[in-house]
């Protein structure tokens, strides 16, 4: 009884390659069904009869002529089991990168098109589905140590398409997306960044010029001496304005005592109190205070800390 064998079907082979049943030609091949041993030319043992093309895969039915005692042999071991692999003879006609031709693992590209032109009963095959292939005149042998002349698939590309991918995404454009509309969504943010840098330096040379106008007008009302002018513009810095502003309304102008006090015909005569408690007094007026106005200045004492100062 005759064993159905397959000969070739979709899956991936040992060279990272696969051969589509859909491409493959088996026209020239019904007419002369030869069948090999280990691919060998001239090592005819047989044929293949009732070739079928269905379900993505190729099968036939090996006939041995038994016309040699070779053939004999590799029938008796067919039958018996111990040979079972049969090997496909394939012509390259067309191979593709195209990603719906490829699988997960797959280093080699698609034959997508071929022409069955021989198959032989083999030993030990590389896999399951092992074939044998031709590529500019040049045999492909699906051995452990064959060697494949078959491109590599280009993966530098195909990396760069999936980075494409992942930039359109970040950029919120759809995955589709073609390098002209990345480019683009690139260009359109580098342009509102550039404005929105030059928002912030403009924003700060204003911020910068109204702390060093505060400053300013603080020193001119001697709220502030001209050496603590650089120092109240760094904090301005890092408060800011109106922090600024809040901290230096809050400060009492340097007002000397001849300010406080008038004289008249060489009589003292007290202008109204400027200041409620000691501590309010700029510390460059009160030793000014403490000598020209004494009993000022122990008023103030008393009302900062509950007892008489003696001076």
């Amino acid at each position: 009884m005759s064993k159905r064998v397959r000969i070739s079907n979709d899956s991936l082979n040992s060279y990272g390659s696969r051969v589509l049943t859909s491409g493959m030609s088996v026209e020239q091949y019904c007419r002369n069904p030869v069948l090999l041993y280990m691919h060998q030319r001239g090592s005819v043992i047989g044929y293949v009869k009732d070739i079928r093309v269905e379900d993505g895969e190729v099968t036939g039915e090996p006939v041995f002529d038994e016309a040699t005692d070779l053939s004999k042999r590799c029938k008796k071991q067919f039958e018996f089991g111990s040979l079972r692999m049969v090997s496909a003879g394939i012509d390259i006609l067309e191979l593709s990168e195209q990603p719906e031709h490829l699988l997960p693992g797959q280093t080699c590209p698609t034959v997508t098109k071929s022409k069955l032109y021989e198959v032989s009963l083999v030993d030990v095959g590389s896999n399951d589905d092992a074939i044998i292939l031709m590529k500019d005149g040049k045999q492909i042998t699906l051995g452990r140590d064959g060697e494949c002349p078959l491109p590599s698939i280009n993966n530098q590309k195909t990396e760069e398409e999936m980075e494409l991918k992942l930039l359109a995404l970040q950029l919120g454009l759809p995955e589709t997306a073609t390098e002209a509309d990345v480019t683009r969504a690139l260009n359109d943010l580098k342009a509102a960044k550039a404005e929105n840098d030059s928002l912030k330096d403009e924003n700060g040379k204003l911020t910068l010029a109204r702390i060093t106008g505060l400053v300013e007008k603080a020193v001119a009302e001697k709220r502030l001496g001209e050496d603590k002018k650089a120092q109240f513009i760094e904090l301005g810095k890092k408060v800011g304005s109106d922090e600024l502003k809040n901290v230096l309304d809050a400060m009492q102008p340097q007002v000397k005592i001849s300010t406080v006090l008038s004289y008249q015909g060489g009589k003292q005569q007290a202008q109204p109190s400027t200041y409620a408690k000691l501590s309010d007094v700029p510390s460059d007026a009160l030793l000014e205070m403490r000598e020209q106005n004494p009993e000022e200045y122990k008023r103030l004492y008393k009302a900062e800390y509950g007892m008489t100062c003696e001076i």
